[in-house]
């Protein structure tokens, strides 16, 4: 496994996280074998890098995790991130909110710490612009959630702090720049990597204007999310969650499927489409680590082999892109 430098946290990250998610569903299921199994073929390949959410199956990830990770020996750190989102009410003081989480993610993840706790929270210019965004006031302000975060550091619970880049680019770039946030993690693949790479505003569905560009240059580490557009980048079905979300809803999907079907007539079958797509993403220089979720032993030995081979050229890199129809 390839490790790369996390920004300026010190830390070496694989270049293939394990993202418990619900997606695969794996960590959000009630199939403890699997998931062991699982979390040991990672570990075995050299993924140092977990990541959950306390929302994930209402803290079944991390409660999965948890127990999985503390059956398990490695001889290397194994770093988990875990995240806080915020439901707003009239509450203006989001601080003990953050605290709360955290002690409740921690007890479940049997954990006296995480190396990353990141903001779930989509950020945009007005609260609920989206589905439970909150605005930069909210997060950098006296009483947000940045001031409850670093509580929770100051009492030993968390070592860096990180954004999930959902939300307006503009008002993400803005809480980025107070330079508070060590990482950020991003939607990013092959059919819309519009928020690294430059892309024609008409094939970015959406668009997410470019924010990881300035993550970048303030030298943040970069996680890649949804890497497989949701599985349809794996000529998957929809997941039970895909069906249910409303951050990345059903419709997305669809046109992604679409896509991606474009794409395998491209390049010959569904293998290459899988292939591609992850080598596209490892192969970007500003992205740390590729967040993926598994489901079997197997998925994780062919994410590790693809994140071997070779990077691919900036050449090669707008090839795919011209075959995905992303080239400028």
């Amino acid at each position: 496994m390839q490790y790369r430098p996390l920004g300026s946290t010190g830390i070496a990250v694989s270049a293939v996280s394990f993202g418990a998610g619900p997606v695969s569903g794996l960590l959000t299921s009630a199939a403890v074998h699997t998931q062991r199994a699982v979390i040991s073929r990672a570990v075995e390949l050299g993924v140092n890098w977990f990541d959950t959410a306390a929302t994930y199956g209402d803290g079944q990830s991390e409660a999965n995790l948890g127990a999985a990770l503390a059956s398990i020996r490695s001889e290397q750190p194994l770093h988990v991130a875990t995240k806080v989102r915020v439901r707003l009410t009239s509450e203006t003081d989001l601080r003990p909110l953050v605290v709360a989480s955290v002690k409740d993610s921690l007890a479940r993840l049997r954990l006296p710490r995480v190396t990353l706790l990141q903001i779930h929270n989509s950020i945009t210019r007005n609260r609920n612009d989206q589905p439970t965004s909150i605005t930069p006031d909210d997060v950098l302000g006296p009483s947000g959630l940045l001031a409850g975060m670093e509580d929770v550091r100051a009492a030993g619970l968390v070592e860096h702090f990180g954004l999930t880049g959902i939300g307006d680019a503009d008002v993400l770039e803005t809480v980025m720049q107070s330079r508070r946030f060590a990482t950020i993690q991003a939607p990013f693949h092959i059919l819309n990597p519009s928020a690294l790479r430059e892309t024609p505003v008409t094939a970015c569905d959406p668009d997410y204007g470019g924010f990881l560009r300035t993550a970048a240059e303030l030298g943040m580490g970069i996680f890649a999310i949804r890497v497989f557009a949701a599985g349809a980048l794996l000529g998957a079905e929809p997941s039970a969650h895909t069906l249910k979300t409303p951050f990345f809803p059903l419709d997305l999907y669809r046109r992604d499927e679409a896509r991606t079907q474009n794409l395998k007539q491209k390049l010959g079958s569904m293998q290459a489409v899988r292939e591609a797509a992850l080598r596209y993403v490892v192969s970007q220089p500003q992205i740390a680590s590729a967040i993926v979720g598994f489901g079997v032993p197997q998925h994780v030995d062919e994410a590790a082999r693809i994140a071997e081979m070779e990077a691919l050229s900036p050449e090669e890199l707008r090839k795919l892109e011209d075959a995905s129809g992303q080239a400028v």
